[in-house]
């Protein structure tokens, strides 16, 4: 038997459901393998780079030793960012402040000391690494290097300063959150067409039917162009995906469906994100739902039709399936903010979001009926629903501000303590 840790995205992938299905400690299991072997990872960094902090090889054995492989992946200096993400995650679900000071911000610190220290200022003036990839693009040639960051490479990098700087804020460590402010603002935009589509880098387009959706990672799982921020970035989060689909599918694997419906689902395309997910289900895993990598059917939904088994795709398929009904990283908790027209009676019960709540919802008739919303930690609780503003009613000894947005939807927001429990119900006589 041989055995390996893939760190470009088929570990990353296989965590992505664990947080808002509510299973936090399997999703630790990970982390706990990850600090297990944070000496070995550290004394690759200075060994391969010469530089202090944190960067995780690509491929490694079970103990950590970096492995090898085709070099853009295998040592790339940012599969720690990517990593960190995870960490971020566990904090935000959990709002477990001894894991922040003692594993998540620790270990987004260390990632944070190497990028400094191994990017610098170019001509432009916006900090950049020596040479830069994305993952597999033209492969294990020359040309894969980029002397400008990759929208893989910027996104991975921005994300682990954002992340600095929020965590040692939460800590109290003000001028640690200053300093990670200062270095994320001087990196620079991400690279677009004139279209608002996202490259693979500044020089070159998104331009060939590929499987890592690497130059798309701002969106998901980063969170950094967001459908909430705006026309500006809903443009560039349409026309992107636009883009995929129009390029078509040939050199995707089923991961890569999977994926793609989480990235629907965050520009709110129930219908798109749920094609994408019965596609994958059904072109790209046996009858006994293992993911197979290849287009099984021979459709013509991939190019591939081999049959390696791998285990992100189906984790990666849950969590856009939670994606579609619950939404939370965008500072508030969206009830059903991708669900299909047709779907008009659908639950769910103790779906985790950021800020630890467990929270359930049903739709009857096309339209939700209820809202539960536990409150683990305390803190303030923003929902946003379909529920009109007139037909709201707030069940709970706390008060709520209830304010119709921009959008027509209905935003609830409440102080709440530990064990609060909230209901929101649809007073509408139509809704039974």
């Amino acid at each position: 038997m041989e055995g390996d840790y893939h760190h470009d995205l088929n570990t990353q992938l296989s965590y992505w459901p664990c947080y808002s299905a509510n299973h936090l400690p399997e999703g630790m299991a990970y982390l706990d393998h990850l600090d297990a072997n944070k000496a070995n990872y550290k004394r690759y960094t200075k060994m391969y780079f010469g530089k202090n902090g944190l960067a995780v090889p690509g491929v490694t054995t079970l103990d950590g030793t970096e492995m090898g492989g085709w070099i853009q992946y295998s040592l790339s200096p940012t599969v720690s960012s990517w990593l960190a993400q995870h960490y971020y995650l566990q904090w935000r679900y959990s709002m477990d402040r001894t894991f922040l000071k003692n594993r998540a911000y620790p270990w987004i610190k260390d990632v944070a000391v190497f990028l400094e220290s191994l990017t610098f200022k170019g001509d432009d003036g916006f900090r950049k690494l020596p040479t830069s990839s994305s993952p597999e693009i033209n492969d294990n040639d020359p040309t894969a290097w980029f002397q400008q960051n990759t929208n893989y490479d910027l996104g991975l990098m921005k994300s682990t300063f954002k992340m600095a700087a929020e965590l040692a804020g939460e800590l109290g460590l003000k001028s640690e959150a200053a300093h990670w402010r200062k270095i994320l603002a001087e990196f620079g935009d991400f690279a677009v067409t004139p279209n608002n589509e996202l490259k693979f880098a500044p020089s070159m387009a998104y331009n060939q039917s590929h499987r890592h959706f690497s130059h798309m990672m701002a969106i998901h799982p980063l969170g950094l162009i967001k459908w909430e921020d705006g026309m500006q970035s809903q443009r560039i989060i349409k026309n992107s995906i636009h883009l995929l689909d129009s390029i078509g599918p040939a050199y995707w694997c089923g991961y890569s469906y999977a994926w793609l419906a989480n990235m629907k689902a965050r520009a709110k395309d129930g219908d798109g994100a749920a094609k994408d997910l019965q596609i994958f289900a059904k072109a790209f895993c046996s009858i006994n739902s293992f993911h197979l990598n290849g287009d099984q059917t021979k459709s013509g939904y991939s190019k591939f039709q081999y049959r390696p088994f791998t285990l992100e795709g189906n984790f990666a398929f849950a969590a856009g399936l939670q994606e579609m009904l619950i939404q939370s990283y965008a500072g508030f908790i969206e009830i059903m903010p991708a669900v299909p027209a047709d779907w008009k009676n659908v639950g769910f019960e103790n779906l985790r979001t950021e800020g630890a709540f467990l929270v359930s919802a049903s739709k009857k008739n096309g339209k939700t009926a209820l809202i539960k919303i536990k409150s683990e930690k305390g803190g303030r609780c923003i929902v946003k629903t379909d529920i009109p503003v007139e037909q709201v009613k707030v069940q709970s000894k706390l008060s709520a501000k209830i304010i119709r947005g921009e959008d027509g939807k209905t935003f609830i927001e409440i102080e709440s303590k530990p064990g609060d429990v909230i209901s929101i119900v649809n007073t509408s006589n139509t809704v039974n």
